[in-house]
This record gives structure tokens, C-alpha cells and sequence, in this order.
């Protein structure tokens, strides 16, 4: 048995993009254990996923406004103990950060990793007893897939991705997750469009479920509840109530936000919308079975129309649990 730490800390989405590389690993090795090191907030992405054994959580975000504290550096010293406690025969660190490789060294086994032109931090290489030279220029997910199955030996995928998540058997309902937050306001898509689009598919009997994590997301949510027919402002759910919720609905439409990651990684037709980033390297990345499809880029507002096409297109290719 192979025992395999996979080290990739956040965000939720980057997270999200790594997990295919579990798929991969069992696929070349079916009874390797495999462990995640991962910042606590998005631990439970990791967890989501049956054949990940072990997460182990760090909290980098909360140490750095605490770092004098007694209590921050028994938190460490707890997380280290944990990851060491027992060898890996790979260490995997696919976040390729500096503050990523230096956690990587806790664990006891050889550590692999992109090499100093692969890698947005060449100092990070430095921890790596193997590095390896994986272009940049390309899609998130093919990059950690790539370096996967360069550690540890099996050929590069060319296939689909499979995140491990699916939950097919569940039943759709009438009706679509409309993701409409994100980190920063310039990632919006206009209340309007938001709107229109929800009347829409109102129109064609599908409701539109508004999920939302603080307040001024729940407010946004209700603005739009109020102008759609029969639209459903959820109540507050945790990432892993969320998760199980999504496989329910017929599709998704998402701004730039891991959620929309997330559903992709479920198996939900997905169209996510780009404002004010470009999607070509971190974008959603569809599976297997449903596609996903990214629509805007920095400066760009995707119209409503233009989002109703690809649902059209991505929706009657899909074979949806009835």
C-alpha cells in the first residue's frame, strides 16, 4: 500500500481542481491511503471525497494575525506532530507556494513538486527533493494531474477529469442554484441580469434556489427573490449541506466563486461568469459526465442571452437523473 499526503492549502476552488489527482493516484495504485493537508476554512472539500483517509487542517490565515499568541504555536506544533507521524511514500505539494512547501517538509517522505521556471515562487522548489518542469501556461487542473503522475511514475491523463464527488442517483428538481457571490464586488454580475435570467426559467417552470453566506449576500439574494416568480432564498448551509444539495438541481449558473467549482465537481451542468478575471487557467473545469462552460473575462459582462445559449446547448447534452 501507498501512502501519499497531497499538500494543497487553498482556495476553495484551487482546491477543488486538485482533487482528480485522487481519481489518478487510485487509478494507477486502487489501494493507496491518501491524505490532504489543507487550510481548515476548505477542509471539508477534502472530506467530501470517500477515499481521502486523513485531512489534516492548518490555520495560516488565523496564525498570521496571531502568530505571538502561545496558543497559535501549540496549534503548529500539534499540526506537525499529526502530519509526521507517520512516512509517506510521496509528499505531493501541488499549491507550489513557498508557505506550502515549507509545510510539506512535516511530513516524513520524499517530496515532489514543480521546478524553479514551473512555479510562481521559485524559492519553493528548493524544499523539493524531485522537481519537475510542467508548462504554466495551461489549465490548473492538467498541471497537478501532470505532476502527480510524474511523482509517482504512471502516465500523464489525457482524459476528463474525475473529481470523485458524484452523486447521480439523486433525484433533480425543477429548478437551478443561481451562485451569485463571490470575494469582490467587481466579480458581481449586475442584480439585473440576475433577475432576468431567473424570470426566464420561471417561465419554463424551473425555479431559481439563491444560496448566501453572510448578509449582505443574504440582502442580494432577496432583491433578486423578490423581482423572479416562485425563487427560493435558502437558508444559510454549510459547505457540506450545500454540497449535498447541488446534485438536486437541473443545472448552475455561477460568477467567479468555488461554489461554482464545486458544482462542476458534483456532476452539475455549470456555466460560470467572468467579470473581472480570466477563466483560462483557473476557470471551471467540467468532469466526466456533464460540461461545464465559462463565458466573460477581465472587463467583460457576459450578456443574458448569452448564458440561456450555453445552458440550451450544455443541458440537452446532458443526461440529468429524472
Amino acid at each position: 500500500m501507498k501512502r501519499i499526503l497531497i499538500v494543497k492549502t487553498t482556495s476553495m476552488g484551487d482546491v477543488i481542481h486538485a482533487l482528480p489527482v485522487v481519481q489518478d493516484l487510485l487509478q494507477h495504485s486502487p489501494d493507496a491511503q491518501i491524505d490532504w493537508l489543507v487550510e481548515e476554512s476548505f477542509a471539508d472539500i477534502p472530506r467530501l471525497h470517500p477515499q481521502v483517509k486523513q485531512v489534516f487542517t492548518v490555520a495560516v490565515r488565523r496564525w498570521r494575525k496571531q502568530w505571538w499568541r502561545a496558543q497559535t504555536w501549540r496549534e503548529i506544533a500539534a499540526v506537525k506532530h499529526a502530519v509526521g507521524a507517520q512516512p509517506y511514500d510521496a509528499v505531493l505539494d501541488l499549491q507550489g507556494l513557498l508557505k506550502s512547501a515549507v509545510m510539506a517538509t512535516w511530513a516524513t517522505g520524499p517530496r515532489h513538486g514543480y521546478d524553479q521556471h514551473s512555479i510562481r515562487e521559485p524559492l519553493a522548489s528548493r524544499f523539493y527533493q524531485h522537481t519537475y518542469a510542467i508548462p504554466y501556461r495551461q489549465h490548473a487542473v492538467i498541471r497537478m494531474r501532470t505532476l502527480a503522475a510524474m511523482a509517482l511514475g504512471y502516465p500523464v491523463p489525457n482524459e476528463a477529469p474525475a473529481y470523485g464527488l458524484s452523486t447521480a442517483d439523486l433525484k433533480a428538481h425543477a429548478a437551478f442554484l443561481a451562485l451569485h457571490a463571490t470575494s469582490r464586488d467587481s466579480k458581481l454580475w449586475p442584480e439585473a441580469s440576475w433577475v432576468a435570467l431567473g424570470q426566464h426559467y420561471a417561465a419554463q417552470g424551473v425555479v431559481m434556489w439563491l444560496p448566501w453566506a453572510s448578509e449582505p449576500e443574504r440582502a442580494r439574494a432577496e432583491e433578486i427573490a423578490k423581482q423572479v416568480p416562485q425563487a427560493k432564498v435558502l437558508p444559510k448551509l454549510s459547505l457540506q449541506q450545500l454540497a449535498a444539495l447541488m446534485p438536486q438541481v437541473r443545472f448552475a449558473v455561477g460568477v467567479d466563486t468555488g461554489l461554482s467549482h464545486l458544482a462542476a465537481a458534483l456532476d452539475v451542468p455549470v456555466v460560470a461568469i467572468y467579470t473581472d478575471t480570466e477563466p483560462a487557467f483557473t476557470g471551471v473545469a467540467g468532469g466526466r459526465l456533464v460540461p461545464a462552460v465559462n463565458l466573460g473575462g477581465k472587463g467583460q459582462v457576459p450578456a443574458v442571452a448569452a448564458v440561456i445559449a450555453q445552458l440550451s446547448a450544455i443541458v440537452s447534452t446532458t443526461t440529468l437523473p429524472s
